[in-house]
């Protein structure tokens, strides 16, 4: 839901007074009816669940919580039952919209936009930014959530997170901004050995040739955007969003007057943060004192 610099948020992350409708949830919308084709599928391959589920690799039960809309199935699954069940892409032409049922409602049209991008531009302030995240630090953020979350949803948005990691194989590969205060390197969300995997995580992903990962060190006078963590997203039309979100309100901007000002911020700690070098090196010493 895009909005413009006035706009108000969008909800809120899974609550039930965050304006959520109930078409919006797993066993409804597209979920029921990506289920319902499934089964008229396997049923007329003359498969039962238990065989289907043997050749895609997957558990009858799992196989009846996707036909039931109770379960949100990976691409990957959606890829084999296609070819298995001979669908001729039927499967397959609600594999986006399946995808993003994985995302709480605030956040699908947000991971429409990334999953596209040409270029990301990343500032993060509280936690390492999802497309960063290893699976268990994710999960442990997931875990503190509050209220909390039942594990059918923790494995949901855990799914969904890990799915968005998917941008690093795209070709042509967009062009990935991170940059990160020091204070979020040296939490140690979900235990050291946790943090100890994700700091190696980064040093990985930075030496991508399309990433830079900077870090924002907390001895700086000057911090350009004390405001909150925000992202910069390049569409391959040429447009520039910016994307919001706070205590789980979210906000979609294309109003230039907001944008520009976004784009000014995130100039403004580039310049102030540590260069991707003398940020790789700043992460090696963290690992070093671990």
């Amino acid at each position: 839901m895009t909005q413009d610099e006035t706009g108000t948020g969008t909800g809120t992350d899974g609550g039930s007074d965050s304006g959520q409708r109930p078409e919006d949830e797993p066993g409804s919308g597209v979920m029921t009816a990506f289920g319902r084709q499934l089964k008229l599928l396997r049923m007329r391959a003359g498969l039962d669940r238990a065989e289907f589920g043997k050749r895609v690799g997957y558990a009858a039960q799992s196989v009846a919580s996707f036909e039931q809309g109770r379960r949100i199935p990976q691409p990957a699954f959606i890829d084999k039952a296609d070819a298995v069940l001979e669908a001729g892409g039927l499967l397959l032409a609600l594999k986006e919209e399946v995808v993003r049922a994985q995302y709480p409602p605030f956040f699908r049209d947000m991971a429409r936009l990334e999953a596209k991008a040409m270029a990301l531009s990343v500032y993060g302030v509280y936690a390492i930014p999802g497309l960063l995240q290893t699976a268990e630090y994710a999960r442990a953020v997931f875990q503190m959530r509050r209220p909390l979350l039942d594990d059918d949803a923790i494995e949901r948005g855990l799914s969904g997170r890990l799915a968005r990691q998917e941008i690093y194989d795209r070709h042509p590969a967009p062009l990935l901004s991170f940059i990160i205060d020091e204070e979020v390197l040296r939490r140690p969300v979900g235990g050291r050995a946790v943090l100890f995997g994700q700091l190696e995580q980064l040093l990985l992903i930075g030496q991508k040739r399309n990433v830079e990962v900077q870090v924002m060190p907390t001895d700086r006078e000057d911090h350009g955007a004390l405001g909150g963590p925000f992202t910069l997203i390049d569409t391959a039309q040429g447009q520039r969003i910016a994307y919001a979100e706070a205590q789980g309100d979210s906000r979609l901007y294309t109003g230039q007057a907001k944008v520009r000002q976004l784009e000014a911020r995130y100039g403004i700690i580039r310049s102030q943060a540590l260069t991707p070098r003398e940020s790789s090196e700043f992460v090696q010493k963290l690992l070093g004192e671990k």
